[in-house]
């Protein structure tokens, strides 16, 4: 069993890049309320804390309160460069497959999380219950970034339809645009980087549902100027070709 005292030691609290401020750290209410009842912690602990856009920074801590742990700037690691875009468009499974997805992803250093309802969607979302569904997914990518030392934070956006969400501008901040394919036509990373003057500073990638997007949905991804991808020969579960299809975007383009 893990001490109070042990979980302190390897403490990391998230601060948003808005909240930013090296002179004066302040938790809100959330991670003040993990500070105080779950860690225990007291004045004068070390723990770290991290904006989500590359900033990390040693604290101690300082004053002790539920509306704000405020918190005393030791030494602060300067942000590395930005990492090369690299985005999901998930189509949302089943069960809490979800959070996993998003889990890892953010392990991973995506960008953004954009969740799909597709027609083969088991899952059907109230726009209320997309909200509660979203906020959820966004602490999840908190959590993942505070276990596993992760420094960027991808924004999870509301659940949207497929179409609808071909027609967002976001699609457009993308240069290079992937499907998941099985298709015969379906090419490697590796070979659509061959082909490439260079290699693309951002990339999206689409995963489609258990069943795969519909022959109409792949159409309109098609037609939206998306390549497919092949990830090889073996039929994956969505949950594994997103994790698949995110590991091989990062290995060939962040280096």
């Amino acid at each position: 069993m893990i001490s109070p005292e042990t979980d302190r030691a390897m403490a990391r609290f998230f601060i948003s890049p808005e909240a930013w401020n090296l002179d004066a750290l302040v938790l809100d209410a959330d991670e003040s309320h993990h500070c105080l009842h779950v860690l225990r912690c007291k004045p004068g602990d070390r723990v770290t804390v991290f904006n989500g856009a590359g900033a990390e920074a040693s604290a101690e801590v300082d004053t002790l309160s539920p509306a704000g742990v405020t918190l005393r700037t030791i030494s602060s690691q300067k942000p590395p460069g930005a990492q090369v875009p690299i985005a999901l468009a998930q189509a949302i499974p089943k069960g809490k497959n979800m959070e996993l997805i998003v889990q890892k992803a953010t392990e991973l250093g995506v960008s953004a999380i954009f969740p799909l309802v597709s027609e083969r969607t088991i899952v059907r979302l109230h726009p209320d219950d997309g909200r509660r569904k979203r906020l959820k997914w966004q602490r999840v990518a908190v959590e993942a970034c505070k276990q596993s030392g992760q420094n960027w934070l991808p924004a999870v956006a509301a659940p949207a339809g497929v179409e609808d969400f071909l027609r967002q501008p976001v699609l457009r901040e993308f240069e290079a645009r992937f499907v998941a394919s099985l298709e015969p036509e379906a090419r490697s990373l590796k070979a659509f980087l061959a082909d490439s003057p260079a290699p693309p500073r951002s990339a999206l990638v689409f995963i489609g549902p258990e069943g795969d997007f519909t022959p109409a949905e792949m159409n309109s991804i098609r037609g939206a100027d998306i390549q497919p991808l092949g990830l090889g020969p073996i039929v994956l579960r969505t949950e594994t070709a997103a994790l698949h299809a995110l590991s091989i975007l990062a290995y060939e383009l962040r280096g």
